[in-house]
């Protein structure tokens, strides 16, 4: 099977629709939690280090893929970004490396 770069930038467009809509979720879950459970309770510098976290990431994927034309270095960067963004959320949340 030969995918080519016109495929791939098809997919790098959906990626990029379904990443955007990812961190919104993410940011709107806790919100939304808040009014239905006690268990969760994010304060404002949670919310502003999340956003900061998931809009920062998603803000260095944009600038790269703007510079990069290449999509299959597009899509590992990305990937890269979002275990590292994954990795810091997680330190973040319960230390796992601490």
């Amino acid at each position: 099977m030969n995918v080519s770069n016109e495929d791939l930038n098809e997919l790098w467009k959906i990626l990029r629709m379904l990443g955007w809509s990812a961190v919104t979720l993410i940011m709107l879950a806790p919100a939304v939690a808040m009014q239905f459970t006690s268990e969760v309770n994010w304060t404002a510098s949670d919310f502003i280090f999340a956003g900061v976290l998931l809009i920062g990431g998603g803000a260095l994927i944009e600038l790269v893929a703007w510079r990069v034309k290449n999509p299959v270095i597009r899509i590992g960067f990305s990937l890269f970004v979002i275990a590292v963004v994954g990795l810091v959320w997680v330190e973040a949340a319960v230390g796992i490396f601490h």
